[in-house]
């Protein structure tokens, strides 16, 4: 991922999904639309330091997940990040 991608137009239809698929994963996290997006955009800040990464097949979610130290269910947080390449070096 090059630091244009960032910056390139999305078409209103992938701007209305990504606005929707945040609106799912922050009601299930119960925390607010701005602090997701603040942990997406970590994550991939963190990780584009050492791979480059697909970010059109970029999928964040909350789920629940069963807990046998809670005796019920717990928030998980699932990250899929298509990766293209590997940054060999020392960065």
């Amino acid at each position: 991922m090059g630091l244009m991608d960032l910056f390139r137009k999305k078409s209103s239809g992938d701007v209305a999904k990504d606005r929707l698929k945040l609106l799912l994963v922050t009601d299930r996290a119960s925390c607010s639309p701005e602090m997701m997006e603040q942990i997406k955009n970590e994550i991939i800040q963190v990780i584009s330091r050492h791979m480059d990464i697909d970010m059109e097949g970029l999928d964040i979610q909350i789920t629940q997940t069963e807990s046998e130290s809670n005796n019920g269910t717990v928030p998980a947080l699932f990250v899929n990040i298509p990766i293209r390449d590997i940054k060999h070096g020392n960065s």
